[in-house]
């Protein structure tokens, strides 16, 4: 099967959303880690880096993750923390226009010019990525560490990727897969040889969960207690279905990819489009009433396992939020509205529905029920 060659003109909508969430989700991640780390070494691995920029000038991955250390620059400096970004590019003439890409976006920023080989270490590389990531992994291990994979075809879809993440414990990853592939050439012996999928479960459902199907396939394959969340990002392309896997251990990692997803789509938070036709539950039913849309079914699931008392603390309630792929606000505001309501009582101010209360205060309450 040939692979398209994603550079040969500009970046089209569905490769900006991608971008822009790699981005979004660097702009998050850097400045925990540097705050954090003082006087430690931080490592960013972009395994499928491109040329630096599209045909018509518009920022690759390599450049948008320079840019968000230099938006970091003061705090690298006053940390003394040690930025390392691996950019690997097997083609050696899009690994040739990344470096000069880089170098020179480096010369032209003070900030970054200030860093460099100080605080701010380049690596490039010129290698397959099945035999790069082998040499790579004791640092992923070693370091807190941002991983990029950008699957462009079936070569790189092996089980053995995600299992190895799976060890690590300050690792996130995000992980862009051409989603559609699996419908059109899952049962190839290509695609079984380096990743076995149920193709017959994938096509249960509609065209568009495409990407969520595969997904629900590969929670299977952890380990059966391992701590690894793994959430979906859908992105239509034309007809074709991708998508983003994003991948980390620690509670503060998956809040903060669930801000950068709702944030690019606060209908549903996890596509680039309507994905389940939320926008036309404002209709109302002639049998049914008005439909749920995602965050609504969210929130009377809650109230009713905080009412059965299912859950009962505030860390209750954050953990069930992030394991539902919803963002703290939305268990605050059900919360707040069940308390005006009679239904239930506590005795802060607010619910303290979120990671700094709960995670980093320890500051745990308990919901008391008034009415059920």
């Amino acid at each position: 099967m040939a692979i398209k060659d994603l550079h040969e003109h500009p970046f089209d909508e569905g490769t900006i959303t991608k971008l822009e969430i790699f981005e979004s989700y660097a702009k998050e991640w850097l400045p925990t880690f540097v705050m954090s780390c003082p006087n430690k070494e931080l490592w960013i691995f972009d395994f499928f880096s491109g040329p630096g920029r599209d045909v018509i000038g518009v920022a690759g991955s390599p450049i948008r993750l320079l840019q968000q250390v230099k938006e970091q620059s003061g705090n690298i400096f006053n940390q003394k923390c040690k930025i390392h970004l691996c950019l690997n590019e097997y083609e050696k003439s899009k690994y040739d226009a990344m470096h000069s890409c880089c170098e020179d976006f480096i010369k032209d920023e003070k900030e970054l010019t200030r860093l460099n080989n100080h605080y701010l270490f380049l690596h490039y590389c010129n290698c397959d990525f099945a035999e790069l990531f082998p040499k790579t992994i004791s640092i992923i291990a070693a370091h807190p560490s941002l991983v990029f994979f950008d699957q462009n075809g079936m070569k790189f879809l092996a089980d053995k990727y995600l299992l190895d993440l799976e060890k690590l414990s300050q690792t996130d990853f995000l992980y862009f897969l051409s989603s559609s592939y699996f419908v059109r050439f899952g049962k190839t012996r290509a695609f079984q040889t380096n990743l076995s999928i149920d193709i017959s479960k994938i096509r249960e459902n509609p065209y568009k969960y495409v990407h969520k199907s595969i997904l629900e396939q590969l929670k299977c394959r952890l380990p059966e207690y391992s701590d690894l969340k793994l959430y979906p990002f859908t992105i239509k392309k034309g007809a074709n279905i991708y998508g983003i896997i994003f991948g980390a251990k620690h509670p503060r990692a998956v809040d903060k990819f669930l801000k950068t997803a709702w944030d690019k789509n606060n209908i549903n938070g996890e596509a680039n489009f309507d994905i389940d036709d939320d926008l036309g539950k404002v209709q109302l039913s002639l049998f049914d009433g008005k439909l749920p849309n995602k965050i609504e079914r969210f929130q009377n699931e809650l109230q009713e396992k905080l009412i059965q008392g299912v859950l009962q603390t505030n860390k209750d309630v954050y953990d069930f939020t992030l394991e539902c792929g919803h963002v703290s606000a939305h268990a605050s505001d059900k919360i707040k509205q069940m308390k005006k309501e009679g239904l239930i009582n506590y005795s802060e101010r607010s619910p303290l529905v979120n990671y700094e209360q709960v995670y980093k205060k320890n500051r745990i309450i308990t919901f008391q029920i008034i009415k059920k």
